[in-house]
């Protein structure tokens, strides 16, 4: 399962073993009460969306359901026409505070790379 960015510049993810070890480190629990709380609430989340609930969490999005309604399809193989039933598919909008948290922090980097003269930094490298 990936859940997002686990180094900081946007490459990568972070998966939900490193997830659980996060919650682990900042939390002082061990790692199996950790993966107890990750689980429970991935596990509530998709329990609620499928009640057909919207999850709400401030400060960082909502999960619920989006309906796709029916619709002629083309199997790729063989060009035939297919019905395409409708279906409903889980959709997360990010919160505010969210996008101007990852923005902010995007400016920031931004404006480092700028002060540094546009190149990265190479540790160990003498400045000329």
């Amino acid at each position: 399962m990936t859940i997002g960015s686990g180094n900081g510049n946007g490459a990568g993810s972070m998966t939900k073993a490193e997830l659980v070890e996060e919650v682990s480190r900042v939390s002082d629990l061990t790692k199996k009460h950790s993966e107890v709380i990750v689980d429970t609430v991935f596990k509530s989340i998709i329990d609620a969306l499928h009640r057909g609930e919207k999850i709400e969490l401030r400060g960082f999005g909502s999960f619920r359901l989006r309906k796709r309604e029916p619709r002629k399809g083309r199997n790729p193989k063989t060009g035939d026409k297919v019905d395409v039933p409708p279906k409903k598919v889980p959709y997360f909008k990010p919160g505010k505070e969210l996008k101007d948290l990852i923005n902010r922090e995007a400016e920031a980097a931004e404006a480092a790379d700028a002060a540094a003269g546009g190149l990265p930094s190479i540790p160990g490298a003498a400045a000329v």
